[in-house]
């Protein structure tokens, strides 16, 4: 049986759901790294040697994300002939000076970045937004966009909508502007009658930043849990993505799979997941976005939202190409 030592810099639901896959299939063995990996010699050092071990008992060595973890993977892939594959998020090939985001700032790692777009054996991107990005700054040996994938058996609508707007963050300073935050409350000041509601945990005093913006029929959740998340999805009719920019979407497509009717920007990959199932705004636009909700709470498209994720984003269609990928099929 094909041995995979699947590496990331910390423990996420990405890793989680790929390790799951992985293990329906191959033997697997998971190294957790700190998320300084690589920033000071002594923790580059151990995470190397995890790495080599790795690395020496694998056939394939798979990645999640292009950070200081996968440099030391593919090095070390490189010099033990084992095959190395790199799942690219998308934040490692961002570059947005205006709001501060992106891997491709930092000179250091995106000198690391090029390396492992250029020299591992393959490279997945979540999305073609993705993919051209990354195209627009490597030349990878093989490149295969794999869309994310979401468990529509569990994302799924299970009865009637209320007139709700919902939108999945966390909720601090700097996603006021990555995840429009701004333009969400604002937009509520429309819709009095309406709640508004931001369900993610409450990181520092962005709340007090937003200020008087808020209106009274937003409301903040806090912390949730899966099963807490997943009622809210439900009761929604309108799910609103409204950010700067996007590699993929994930709570975009959780809430489409439980037919909430999208409101996204024009931004990454939101049009690419939210297809001809929703409304696509500019970014920032308040009363663009407004006049595209009182039309999301009027509008019938929430199966056709749930259906495309069915179709395109499946967690079976992720399943089926991650196997390629592994076995050095095209995808």
């Amino acid at each position: 049986m094909t041995r995979v030592c699947l590496i990331s810099p910390s423990r996420s639901t990405f890793t989680t759901r790929d390790r799951d896959i992985l293990q329906r299939h191959y033997q697997v063995r998971e190294i957790v790294l700190d998320a300084e990996t690589g920033s000071r010699q002594g923790n580059a050092g151990s995470a190397f040697l995890k790495i080599v071990g790795g690395a020496l008992w694998a056939d394939v060595v798979f990645c999640w994300f292009a950070h200081n973890h996968a440099y030391l993977a593919v090095l070390a892939s490189q010099l033990l002939g084992r095959r190395s594959i790199v799942v690219i998020g998308g934040y490692e090939v961002a570059r947005e000076p205006k709001i501060g985001y992106g891997s491709l700032l930092d000179p250091v790692l995106s000198r690391r970045i090029r390396y492992i777009l250029n020299h591992a054996d393959s490279i997945l991107a979540v999305s073609e937004f993705n993919r051209v990005e990354i195209e627009q700054i490597a030349r990878p040996r093989a490149l295969e966009t794999v869309y994310n994938g979401i468990d529509c058996s569990v994302f799924s609508p299970n009865g009637g909508k209320e007139d709700l707007v919902l939108t999945v963050c966390l909720v601090n300073r700097a996603n006021i502007a990555i995840k429009g935050l701004d333009t969400f409350v604002r937009v509520a000041r429309y819709f009095p009658e309406i709640r508004f509601v931001v369900a993610g945990s409450i990181q520092d005093d962005s709340l007090k930043v937003l200020g008087e913006a808020v209106p009274g029929n937003v409301e903040f959740t806090g912390a949730l849990s899966q099963e807490e998340l997943l009622s809210w999805y439900r009761r929604a009719r309108v799910y609103c993505q409204l950010s700067y920019r996007e590699s993929f979407g994930v709570a975009l497509a959780e809430a489409m799979a439980c037919e909430c009717v999208p409101v996204a920007t024009d931004r990454g990959a939101l049009p690419e997941v939210v297809g001809d199932t929703g409304f696509i705004v500019p970014y920032g636009d308040v009363e663009a976005t407004a006049d595209a909700v009182a039309c999301a709470l009027n509008a019938d498209t929430g199966r056709m939202a749930r259906e495309r994720v069915q179709h395109r984003f499946s967690l079976e269609s992720r399943e089926e190409r991650l196997v390629q990928a592994i076995e050095g099929q095209a995808v």
